[in-house]
């Protein structure tokens, strides 16, 4: 499951860096939790939760529907 979710992280990471940021995958919990990390801009973002919800965690979702949540560590 974990190289699934980095090839989606793959998908979105071009919007990321493309305003200074981007996205490292820590872990992928047996429970279907995915854990990040934001990096450059996104990690000092005021934007960060949403960027998170509303786009990643969105994203992996619809592509792989046992994850059940994205959250940044």
């Amino acid at each position: 499951m974990k190289e699934k979710v980095q090839e989606v992280l793959n998908k979105v990471r071009p919007t990321l860096q493309r305003d200074g940021g981007d996205v490292e995958l820590v872990d992928v919990t047996p429970e279907g939790v995915v854990q990040v990390r934001l990096k450059g801009a996104c990690g000092n973002c005021l934007g960060a939760t949403m960027t998170l919800k509303n786009g990643i965690e969105r994203v992996l979702k619809q592509e792989l529907p046992e994850v059940k949540s994205v959250i940044a560590v």
